[in-house]
């Protein structure tokens, strides 16, 4: 075995850490002990203080796998695993010796599972080997058809659901997160796609749970989330999260060989925001949006009748994939407001267990942590899913607690993920569809805009920020990403802001102004650019076919955007128009919008210059004339066009986005990067990128 010692030394008089040594290594060793043997107590009761250096584990981790097929340790160990969090759920008190049994078997689970996980040939993982075999003794407590992956998942979401966090529970609560992020990391190693193929025994173990024990995970990792326990620091056995204390083997090795073996701490926790004071509160979210996202791809076969009659398989077998209902999603899709629930003021009967959640809490916890991506991922899960909750946030007079760090999110964007990016503008978009909301932000006045750089922003509402802020993101898209689905979001929400747009600020108004001119310069130089390559390919040969084609596609997508903005400038009647629309007064797209701009414009003028001033106009001046006129303003000779309104549908498989999304947000970079299928392995962003390319925004922004 080389660094894993094979000398027995548990007796009496041994030495803790030379008994820790041996006990380790016969778990990696050769010869197998029964699930029944007293050896496994004393592997779980003996603590381990003992510290190894990187190149031990892995070659105790090697060892491991080459012996389990035979000895299969890590089924006994999930057995015994289970076992001690049966005696720790049984009781209301739970006892120290229960928790340190079921934190250290789930410390060496933990280890070699993950090692499994990133080296297994096949993506069956049938290097777990979990069974016992058929030749070995087992107790009167076990069945040999038990199946053990859904033992240690009950047991493990039990202990979760049913135990309450207290200073005496606090760090196997947080190790049993830690291992469920591990057993469901098999995820990583498979394509973008599920198929029906794909095998994760522990996550499907965890979807095939009763919606009583899903109801109650669902509202636990819910409430570590908004309640942020924090360690209790007094405690001097938990020696995992104290800096400079003396380390035990297991905690060693989450520390020094953190690339290889358990998932890193500093990993699970977030880097901003009030998350990255509780490792349980971050931990729990990252479980919970591993949980709710999970789609489990089933292959069913259809029988059908053949026309003609004929009674062949091929014409009557057809294999079709669906995706299984996710009980987690379901669970947080119909979670009710602790205060208030309209179901039971109805008399309706629930089908199902209900969930429970402060709603102002939850609303309270996530504007104090949407910097953090996992925090915009909940919201866009709540927000889309959860009907009540939506409703919950539209009817909150303080909407800035969640718009002001979506804003600037938006605002940073040269420093975010692009998938961050989606996620709050889709966010916008979903809110954007309720008219009250759309009113209520042009009614909250924000004093200062301490984030916003270009320009002191005093007394500005919630409204014309979000106006200038989207306006920015195109700008800023334009230049640089070119995203056709990152324009189309901040238009449509634009677009849907506009009919109730009230007071808007002269510099939002000035930004949308500027926005149509830049689409509108865009829009004439391929116009132009079109027509000159047309006339080469006409003149001397088709080789230029394709680029008309392409540019065609190009300029159809910048019509598109310029008749959006036209359309919000129609909705708001805005004063402040570019200074020379008329190339597109006759555009066939743009003209019935321009004329009603136009009308506008000649009713105002009209009215400015039938009034006689002393001496010069003054911006002033012209202020009041428009004032008094617009009481005066009925809006004849307008055409009425039906309001533009764009509505947010999930795509139909939005698995392939959100599975991968979510693991990245996981572990990343604490998994090995050469195992990792499930999404390609970036390079951190380098922040100094953002700022140059912030710098490098059209019009100083």
């Amino acid at each position: 075995m080389g660094a894993v010692p094979s000398t027995p030394r548990w007796g009496g008089g041994a030495r803790p850490q030379d008994a820790a040594e041996y006990l380790i290594g016969v778990f990696v060793g050769e010869k197998s002990f029964p699930l029944g043997s007293d050896y496994w107590q004393k592997l779980l009761e003996l603590p381990f203080d003992l510290r190894w250096q990187p190149h031990r584990v892995r070659h105790a981790c090697k060892a491991f796998a080459q012996n389990n097929c035979y000895t299969r340790h890590l089924a006994k160990l999930f057995i015994h695993l289970a076992w001690c969090l049966q005696e720790a759920t049984s009781t209301s008190d739970v006892e120290p010796l229960a928790i340190m049994k079921a934190v250290n078997a789930l410390y060496i689970s933990s280890v070699f599972l993950k090692y499994l996980i990133e080296n297994a040939e096949r993506d069956t993982f049938e290097e777990l080997y979990l069974s016992i075999d058929e030749s070995e003794a087992i107790p009167n407590n076990f069945s040999r058809d038990q199946n053990i992956k859904n033992l240690v998942m009950h047991n493990v979401l039990s202990f979760i659901g049913k135990v309450d966090v207290s200073p005496e529970t606090y760090l196997l609560h947080h190790e049993l997160l830690n291992f469920m992020l591990i057993a469901m990391s098999t995820q990583l190693v498979s394509g973008p796609s599920p198929g029906p193929d794909d095998v994760h025994p522990f996550t499907d173990a965890a979807m095939v749970q009763g919606s009583c024990l899903v109801g109650l995970v669902v509202h636990r990792l819910l409430l570590n989330y908004i309640m942020l326990p924090q360690f209790p620091s007094n405690s001097s056995s938990y020696t995992i999260f104290s800096e400079g204390s003396q380390l035990g083997v297991l905690q060693r090795i989450g520390s020094a060989a953190a690339n290889l073996v358990l998932v890193p701490l500093n990993y699970l926790v977030g880097s901003s925001g009030e998350a990255s004071r509780s490792p349980l509160a971050n931990i729990s979210l990252n479980v919970l949006l591993t949980l709710i996202h999970y789609r489990k791809c089933v292959l069913v076969e259809s029988v059908k009748d053949s026309n003609d009659g004929s009674a062949t398989s091929e014409s009557l077998v057809k294999e079709e994939t669906h995706f299984a209902e996710n009980p987690y999603y379901k669970a947080l899709e119909s979670a009710k407001d602790i205060e208030f629930d309209r179901v039971d003021i109805e008399g309706n009967a629930h089908s199902s267990p209900l969930l429970r959640l402060p709603f102002a809490s939850l609303f309270d916890t996530l504007g104090m942590c949407l910097a953090d991506e996992g925090a915009v991922l909940l919201l866009y899960t709540l927000v889309h899913g959860n009907s009540d909750f939506l409703e919950y946030v539209l009817v909150r007079t303080d909407l800035d607690t969640l718009l002001m760090p979506l804003l600037e999110t938006l605002y940073d964007a040269a420093r975010r993920t692009s998938n961050q990016i989606y996620m709050v503008l889709i966010i916008l978009l979903i809110l954007s569809q309720d008219s009250s909301f759309n009113a209520s932000i042009h009614k909250l006045m924000l004093p200062s805009v301490p984030w916003y750089q270009e320009r002191l922003l005093h007394q500005t509402s919630l409204g014309s920020l979000m106006v200038i802020i989207l306006i920015r993101t195109v700008k800023y898209n334009l230049s640089k990403l070119r995203d056709v689905y990152l324009h189309t979001n901040c238009l449509a929400t634009l677009a849907n802001m506009a009919p109730h747009v009230h007071r808007l600020s002269a510099y939002a108004s000035q930004r949308l102004v500027s926005l149509f001119y830049m689409l509108s310069r865009k829009y004439t130089k391929l116009a132009e650019l079109k027509n000159n390559k047309m006339d080469i390919s006409n003149g001397e040969s088709r080789d230029g076919d394709n680029l008309p084609e392409d540019m065609s596609t190009e300029l159809h997508i910048y019509t598109d955007f310029l008749r959006i903005v036209l359309e919000i400038i129609n909705a708001i009647l805005t004063y402040a128009l570019p200074r020379n629309p008329e190339p597109f007064r006759n555009h066939p797209r743009f003209n019935e919008l321009l004329e009603n701009i136009f009308n506008v414009l000649d009713f105002f003028n009209s009215r400015i210059d039938a009034q006689k001033v002393d001496g010069e106009w003054s911006v002033e001046k012209v202020l009041e004339v428009i004032i008094i006129t617009c009481r005066s303003w009925r809006g004849e000779g307008m055409k009425m066009f039906n309001q533009l309104r764009f509505t947010y549908e999930q795509e139909s498989h939005p698995e392939e986005f959100f599975i991968p999304y979510v693991w990245q947000l996981v572990v990343s970079r604490s998994f090995n990067p050469g195992s990792i299928n499930l999404f390609p392995v970036e390079q951190p962003l380098d922040v100094s990128y953002g700022a140059e390319a912030a710098n490098q925004l059209p019009n100083g922004e």
